[in-house]
């Protein structure tokens, strides 16, 4: 299977942005993707036990680097099996084809993925360190806010930055690069905490409560309640501060396009669908009062994607359309 096919099954709405990058952050961004997608089968895989997976996490980003044929069938041959997600099984297999394309992306896009790769491979640590029963009848929870800031800086402010890098190398940004990189860590922050919120009840049900004991305490929850939905209710201000903390993160999307030059179109598309994507969706968890009802999957439609890609021309040349709509998106919460 080619490399654009695989990107294309294991996640539709990322290939439709990276389609829409410039040629001279297409692969690198793409495998990137594919790379902590792997990463990601690794650490959920549930046919090795917990220390095993979390040999091969701290073990993988030296794969990468040394491609090593025998180390690299081993690891292919302990997770096979894993997924009952057919492009997750092609994932599997076609890491070697992977390594070729990333062979031949420039050494300093191949830095900026290596480091991405490491950041989100100390992520999947936490999980497999802090959370390591998935099996256990009361799930494990984080013990502050700062654990689940860490958390989200490792998952998806590591990534915005990744994603920085590669537009400051690429496009003139009218900003030092550490300022726009610390832009895109806010945004990729918020990218993480709207997954962890609509993700709630499954991971519940992995033995991972990543919100802190002490936001449960003051709301006088311990991590057993939440696998009661009547708990709803009383989760609620947990739900409602990590929200606000999220929808302050993104609130950055509209410097950050602002400063994407407009002979870039591409580029920005690739950074509006995502923001407005995550303002659709942390909104739908809003307006989801039983959050922690398994039965209930929060999640924006296909319909909503394609129209926001539809009304893309209205918005790709006008900061300010943007940032209106987005303005619009967010101030449902007031």
């Amino acid at each position: 299977m080619d490399i654009q096919t695989l990107l294309k099954n294991t996640s539709r709405s990322l290939y439709l942005s990276v389609q829409a990058l410039p040629g001279s952050m297409r692969p690198a961004f793409g495998i990137a993707y594919l790379l902590c997608r792997y990463a990601d089968t690794i650490a959920d895989t549930s046919i090795l036990p917990a220390e095993r997976r979390l040999y091969w996490i701290e073990r993988f980003p030296q794969i990468l680097t040394e491609q090593q044929p025998a180390e690299i069938a081993q690891l292919a041959k302990e997770i096979s099996g894993s997924s009952e997600n057919p492009y997750e099984i092609e994932l599997i297999k076609n890491l070697p084809p992977c390594l070729s394309l990333l062979n031949t992306i420039s050494p300093k896009q191949r830095e900026l993925i290596m480091e991405v790769v490491h950041a989100v491979c100390e992520g999947m640590r936490v999980d497999l360190t802090t959370f390591p029963d998935e099996k256990a009848p009361v799930p494990h929870a984080f013990e502050t806010a700062a654990d689940l800031e860490h958390y989200c800086g490792l998952m998806g402010g590591a990534p915005g930055r990744f994603w920085s890098r590669l537009i400051y190398h690429t496009a003139p940004i009218a900003l030092p690069e550490e300022e726009f990189c610390d832009m895109g860590r806010r945004i990729g922050d918020a990218l993480q905490i709207v997954n962890i919120l609509r993700d709630l009840p499954k991971d519940l049900r992995l033995g991972r409560c990543y919100f802190p004991l002490t936001d449960l305490k003051q709301a006088g929850l311990t991590p057993a309640d939440l696998l009661n939905h009547a708990s709803s209710p009383r989760f609620e201000p947990v739900k409602r501060k990590w929200l606000a903390w999220g929808l302050a993160n993104l609130r950055h999307g509209k410097a950050y396009f602002r400063l994407l030059p407009k002979t870039q179109p591409g580029q920005r598309a690739a950074v509006a669908w995502p923001i407005l994507w995550t303002a659709d969706t942390f909104f739908k968890v809003y307006q989801t009062p039983d959050l922690l009802d398994p039965a209930k999957r929060v999640k924006i439609s296909r319909g909503v994607i394609y129209r926001t890609m539809l009304l893309t021309p209205f918005f790709l040349f006008s900061n300010a359309v943007f940032g209106k709509w987005l303005d619009h998106k967010l101030q449902k919460f007031n």
